[in-house]
C-alpha cells in the first residue's frame, strides 16, 4: 500500500500502538473487546467502555477502537456522532443537557437554550473557556410529561424555565469544585 491513506493510515496506526502500550486504559478497553471476542457488533458496548475510560472519545481512541475491531474509521465515528452521550471533547466540570424533544420543545425548550447560550457566551456542544460547563442538547430524554426538562450533571429537573436553568449555571460557575457547597 503505497497510497497517501495507506501510508497516513500507517503512520496513525503506529502512533495509536505507541500511546496503547504506555496508557493502561487502552489495555482495559482491549480486555473488554476481548470479552465481547472483538465482534464488530460490539461497536456501541465499546464505545461506552472507551468513554468511561477516558472521559470523551478523541481520534485515538476511535482510531484504536476501529484498528481492533476491524471496522472502516468511518463507521466508528458516524456511530460516536450519531449518539448524544458519546462526546468527542472533554467535558467541563459540569454538564447541563436541555431536552429538545417534541414537548420540551413545546414547552418552550428553546428559550431555555437560547438564554443559557447567551449568558454562558457558547454554542451547545461546547464547553466554557474556564472548563467548569459543558451545554449539550439531546433529542429526547423520555421524559416528556416534565416538558422542558434539564439534565444538570445526570438530574433530570422538571418544568424548567430560563431563569431556573440560569440560577444552576450561575451557581456551578461562582462556586469552587471541592468546596463544602453543595446544592
Amino acid at each position: 500500500m503505497e497510497s497517501k491513506t495507506g501510508v497516513r493510515q500507517e503512520t496513525s496506526g503506529s502512533k495509536v500502538r505507541e500511546s496503547a502500550s504506555e496508557d493502561k486504559r487502552f489495555k482495559i478497553l482491549e480486555t473488554q473487546m476481548k470479552r465481547y471476542q472483538y465482534r464488530q457488533d460490539s461497536l456501541i458496548e465499546v464505545l461506552h467502555k472507551a468513554q468511561d475510560l477516558f472521559g470523551y472519545l478523541d481520534d485515538e481512541v476511535l482510531t484504536f477502537v476501529a484498528q481492533r475491531l476491524k471496522l472502516p474509521p468511518s463507521r466508528v465515528y458516524s456511530v460516536a456522532t450519531f449518539y448524544h452521550l458519546f462526546t468527542l471533547k472533554p467535558q467541563g466540570e459540569h454538564t447541563c443537557v436541555v431536552c429538545m424533544g417534541t414537548a420540551c420543545y413545546v414547552k418552550g425548550a428553546d428559550k431555555v437554550l437560547a438564554a443559557l447560550e447567551h449568558d454562558l457566551g457558547i454554542k451547545a456542544g461546547e464547553t466554557t473557556s474556564d472548563g467548569r460547563v459543558s451545554l449539550v442538547t439531546a433529542r429526547c430524554i423520555g421524559a416528556c410529561g416534565l416538558a422542558p426538562a434539564v439534565v444538570y450533571d445526570g438530574k433530570v429537573a422538571a418544568r424548567q424555565s430560563s431563569d431556573d436553568a440560569l440560577a444552576v449555571t450561575r451557581q456551578w460557575r461562582e462556586h469552587v469544585t471541592g468546596g463544602s457547597h453543595t446544592h
